[in-house]
């Protein structure tokens, strides 16, 4: 269930933010003005989530343009234990990441997920020439125990969120900056809902919720009620409405420079349509038992919602004890599953923000599961 995701309490904007959210609610309706793009309503860049406008609703050839930066790579590249010998990506994405892997660790095998299928073309051109080191697979990363069934892995990444490609396809709907068919879907063969859906159908008590727990949206409230107004006049159908809609309907005295209204609007039915928390939940729940002893886990997260997932997982991970402070011996019988190697999240440099300005917000974090015991020898 979509509501799923942003219901559990995760990620939930303070009180006082919820408050004035409401209150925006019972406001009179805010009505969008007539106007397209002009002045004050002409749409800002953002770095975050641009790229170059294709009004084309076609998808072009998938092996062709899926240029994506590997974000943190030298960093992640240093995570992997020595000797790996089979290493996962699950979410391979245009494969930058799984090429330096297989570079590094010549002797080591690959398994690639991605549920993006022009990824997975990119993906199969791309790695073709490492032939039987390479399996890919058009595929969920909750899914990754399905593929795993025989052997575990030394090393598992997963990098989060959206990528480059997916935002500068307009056809694809996730950019603000360009004018498509509102649809958002990672796999747009899922038959899952689309943005379009979820915008022209949900109720608005349920647009506010969404916008604030996995937007954190401010005016969450106020930007609800004018997608309203302006579905009941005609359908939102692309992602150009959908900006200026959001665009009009927050004060222009909170607009920000290099950073577009409609950012965090984007952000909470990008992750309600794909999912993407209770798809992060499931990867947490078993990768534990994916990694052999000493096999190690890096996530890559974008926003608070993925990061604070992820760094609550390893601290319970590396400290599961539940006994009451007040007992001196732990009792409950938990025992670590092993340690934190990034007890801060690790950032880009600022030579890497430099040349991939959507790299900024990255965040990496590291577990290592605990080795075997070695059996002490008898005297």
């Amino acid at each position: 269930m979509l509501l799923a995701g942003f219901r559990t309490g995760n990620g939930i904007p303070d009180g006082k933010t919820r408050f004035r959210a409401l209150l925006y609610m019972n406001r009179k309706p805010h009505r969008p003005r007539s106007r397209v793009s002009s002045g004050e309503d002409t749409l800002e860049v953002s770095e975050e989530s641009g790229g170059s406008p294709d009004p084309s609703p076609e998808l072009g050839p998938p092996a062709q343009g899926y240029s994506h930066a590997p974000v943190l790579l030298d960093e992640v590249v240093s995570y992997v234990p020595a000797g790996a010998r089979l290493l996962v990506d699950c979410t391979a994405g245009g494969g930058g990441h799984a090429a330096a892997l297989l570079e590094r660790f010549p002797e080591a095998e690959l398994l690639a997920l991605d549920r993006d299928p022009h990824a997975v073309a990119t993906l199969q051109s791309r790695l073709e020439s490492q032939g039987s080191r390479v399996v890919i697979r058009h595929s969920t990363f909750s899914r990754l125990p399905s593929h795993l069934m025989v052997e575990s892995a030394d090393f598992i990444l997963a990098d989060l969120g959206v990528s480059s490609p997916q935002l500068d396809q307009a056809a694809r709907g996730f950019s603000f900056l360009s004018d498509g068919p509102l649809d958002m879907r990672m796999d747009p063969g899922s038959g899952g809902p689309t943005a379009a859906d979820i915008v022209n159908t949900w109720p608005e008590q349920e647009l506010c919720r969404l916008f604030m727990d996995l937007g954190e949206e401010r005016f969450s409230g106020r930007i609800a009620q004018a997608l309203v107004y302006s579905r009941d006049q005609r359908a939102l159908r692309t992602s150009g409405e959908l900006a200026r809609v959001i665009h009009q309907a927050v004060p222009f005295k909170f607009h920000r420079r290099g950073r577009h209204p409609a950012t965090k609007v984007f952000q909470a039915l990008r992750i309600a349509v794909n999912e993407e928390l209770e798809e992060l939940s499931k990867l947490l729940e078993s990768a534990p038992g994916m990694l052999r002893p000493g096999g190690r886990l890096a996530v890559i997260s974008f926003h608070s919602l993925e990061d604070r997932k992820v760094k609550e997982a390893f601290r319970t991970w590396e400290n599961p004890c539940v006994c009451p402070s007040e007992i001196p011996v732990c009792v409950c019988g938990l025992t670590p599953l092993g340690r934190r190697l990034t007890k801060k999240a690790v950032a880009p440099s600022a030579a890497e923000i430099s040349t991939n300005p959507r790299s900024r917000s990255a965040h990496l974090r590291v577990f290592e599961k605990r080795p075997e015991a070695v059996p002490e020898e008898r005297s």
